[in-house]
């Protein structure tokens, strides 16, 4: 299928073919008929892009700080190269789609074949959406009004905050789509509306629809028009609706506001307030958040969890259905905003003209595939020709930015002959594979494990997803390779391990890349040569992620003890070369606190040759420190390694025993797999020790957890 995707590192819009999406579970199939260009949105993303790395820096400041402290700790090298990683990514572009639903994931209700539904989708021939995501269409409402549904729910979600009464005189400020929506629904609701701006063509069509109106660019005063408009009392409500870096319009909206007026804002405007103009006139400001209760709620949106309509009026999905009926009703009229229609193979001009000094309003991209297109069914797309069959033919399941980054070229590194990758929207199979040399992109895991010619898996989905597909690619007959964690529960871990066992000639492996880092390497050869126990001190300075992360999702990522202090229980077990014997885990406990802090906590580990071990793993630091640092105490000397980049001895003929760029080891990691079965030799972690490693995991953050 085509897609709209655009590159954020040159700003280049492109119509890239890539695997159709399946439907899953909560979600609808649509098959596209329309969708809309979010002007400002949409024209803020392409200058971003096509500005230079200076301008891009300057427009976000917050992220030049996070580099900067990243280049502190892990080099400018590695910084550089996830930087660039990440501009590099495609962004699938829009969020104003309609078209007909071609199939229903399970667990999805009030929904059939055949209907037609506008959507948050992307400009796509097949987009899958959540089902809170999606409202049915009136049969009065064509498929290009029902295109207007989302934003028209940005400005509707403005007005449920400003909360208007009917007769109350409210201006509108800034008179793009949104803008002149808003001034519709505003009428509708039998307010005095006043539109500001400083294009003459959006200030006629305000007029058209009953408002009064302020040319800025005229030099017409504002602040006396809505002192007249308001009959000298001033405006009881201002929605500000502009997309500028300037303070002003904040500014004039305190000013032409009443003794506690409210304003709303609902664009993207500057925020320099004057603490006198609210504070004389004790006025309200609000900052309204998309579309409505549910936005960026992972529950509602992802999960299908409604809000009781006796609780939340008005959600997300509500407004979508609000704005149909005013469509429906006529109390909207989207006809006159149209002011371009493009089919979709000349959607890059549609792009171009957003940023041009060619005038535009709303732009339309029309989908010619029929419903029955087989080709819009296609879940994988040929990107090169497929290689001759050989051992270490890989597939892999994800194609997130640590797999396209890290993992990805690991394996191409390691010699592995790269057939497939999976991912489940296919816009990311899709570039990772074009960049990486992928014979195919798909969006279908399942026929991805069928293919005979793959012997190998590597596994980089989220965690949840982590365990089903191990077992299916053990049952396949692949050798699997899983990015940790292994699975997130003992019930998971059993089935694993009781179908690893019944296939010794299939290697399992988790990528526990720590211990194959140069320098890890080193140490352990310098430690081998002691026969005396071994204390070690791990440290980890992880950061704050916050509780709505997925990763923090105890069902789906595990949490972060599971999917990454992992990591440092394997590393400690490897070094100290004997089973763990015994483990305590202690939280971070705050202050009153029946429970602790499941990411900040201390684990300790006794070996069976005596050795200990303590993890520090705690989220509470600063970012400027580096996040890994091990120190090794043995036989009177100590190792010191901080952060993979420098290792030294104190006790040994040399201080400084290694150093350079930050290795953690994740090409020697996928190097050893690759070697492993190339060569017929046992899986570089025993089977033991991954399932040691994980069960403590497991364990330790059920406890932390309380």
């Amino acid at each position: 299928m085509k897609q709209i995707l655009q590159n954020l590192r040159n700003g280049a819009t492109t119509i890239a073919d890539v695997p159709a999406p399946g439907v899953t579970r909560g979600q609808l199939l649509i098959h596209s008929t329309a969708s809309l260009i979010s002007a400002g949105t949409e024209r803020m993303l392409l200058d971003f892009g096509k500005a230079n790395w200076i301008q891009k820096a300057r427009q976000q400041p917050d992220k030049v700080r996070e580099v900067i402290a990243k280049a502190r700790t892990d080099g400018i090298a590695a910084t550089y190269e996830a930087v660039r990683s990440k501009l590099d990514q495609p962004l699938a572009l829009g969020y104003c789609n309609v078209g007909r639903v071609a199939a229903i994931g399970d667990g999805v209700s009030g929904f059939a074949a055949g209907d037609r539904i506008a959507s948050n989708g992307k400009h796509a021939e097949v987009v899958s959406v959540p089902q809170n995501l999606c409202a049915r269409i009136p049969d009065g409402v064509s498929d290009e009004a029902a295109a207007f549904t989302v934003i028209g729910a940005i400005g509707l979600q403005g007005i449920r905050l400003a909360d208007p009464k009917l007769g109350e005189c409210v201006a509108v400020i800034g008179l793009g789509l949104i803008g002149l929506l808003t001034v519709q629904m505003l009428r509708a609701q039998g307010c005095r509306v006043l539109g500001i701006d400083v294009q003459p063509s959006r200030l006629a069509l305000a007029r058209r629809f009953g408002a009064e109106t302020v040319d800025l660019s005229a030099g017409e005063d504002a602040l006396a028009r809505a002192q007249a408009f308001s009959r000298g009392t001033g405006l009881d409500a201002v929605l500000i609706a502009a997309s500028t870096k300037s303070d002003d319009p904040a500014s004039l909206a305190a000013g032409m506001c009443r003794k506690r007026g409210r304003i709303v804002m609902i664009g993207s405007v500057g925020l320099g307030l004057s603490r006198a103009d609210f504070y004389e006139k004790e006025l309200t400001f609000q900052v309204s958040c998309s579309y409505g209760p549910g936005r960026y709620d992972p529950a509602y949106e992802e999960g299908g969890q409604d809000y009781p309509i006796a609780f939340v009026r008005w959600t997300e999905q509500r407004n979508f259905e609000a704005v149909l009926d005013l469509l429906d009703s006529g109390a909207i009229d989207v006809e006159p905003l149209i002011s371009h229609r493009f089919d979709l193979e000349k959607a890059e001009d549609a792009f171009a003209l957003l940023t041009s000094n060619e005038p535009s309003l709303g732009i339309v991209i029309a989908y010619p595939g029929a419903p029955a297109d087989d080709r819009l069914e296609r879940s994988s797309v040929a990107l090169g020709r497929a290689p001759p069959a050989s051992n270490a033919s890989v597939t892999f399941l994800g194609a997130g930015n640590y797999a396209g980054r890290v993992l990805i070229p690991a394996f191409k590194q390691a010699g592995a002959q790269l057939r497939t990758i999976v991912s489940a929207g296919g816009v990311s199979a899709a570039h990772f594979g074009r960049k990486h040399g992928f014979a195919e992109a798909s969006t279908d895991g399942m026929a991805a494990l069928a293919d005979s010619v793959v012997d190998s898996v590597v596994i980089a989905t989220r965690h949840d997803a982590h365990a089903g597909q191990v077992l299916s690619a053990l049952a396949a007959g692949k050798h699997v390779f899983c990015e940790k964690p292994l699975c997130l529960t003992l019930a998971e871990l059993g089935e694993i391990e009781r179908a690893a066992r019944a296939r010794p000639g299939q290697l399992l492996m988790v990528g526990f890349n720590r211990r194959f880092a140069p320098l890890v390497v080193k140490a352990k050869a310098l430690l081998a040569a002691s026969i005396e126990p071994k204390a070690f001190v791990m440290t980890v300075n992880a950061g704050h992620i916050p509780a709505s992360h997925w990763t923090q999702d105890r069902a789906v990522g595990g949490g972060r003890i599971v999917g990454e202090a992992c990591h440092f229980i394997d590393l400690l077990r490897h070094l100290a070369a004997a089973p763990v014997v015994g483990w305590a885990a202690t939280p971070l406990r705050a202050v009153g606190a029946g429970t602790g802090t499941p990411d900040s906590a201390t684990i300790t580990l006794a070996f069976e040759d005596g050795s200990i071990g303590t993890i520090h793993y705690l989220a509470n630091g600063h970012k400027g420190l580096a996040k890994e640092r091990l120190e090794i105490f043995c036989g009177g000397r100590v190792f010191q390694l901080d952060n993979f980049r420098t290792l030294r001895g104190w006790g040994w003929r040399s201080s400084r025993l290694g150093g350079g760029r930050q290795d953690k080891g994740q090409a020697a990691c996928a190097q050893a797999f690759v070697d492993a079965i190339r060569e017929g030799h046992p899986c570089p972690i025993p089977l033991d020790e991954l399932i040691e490693v994980s069960a403590i995991s497991i364990e330790a953050a059920a406890a932390i957890e309380g």
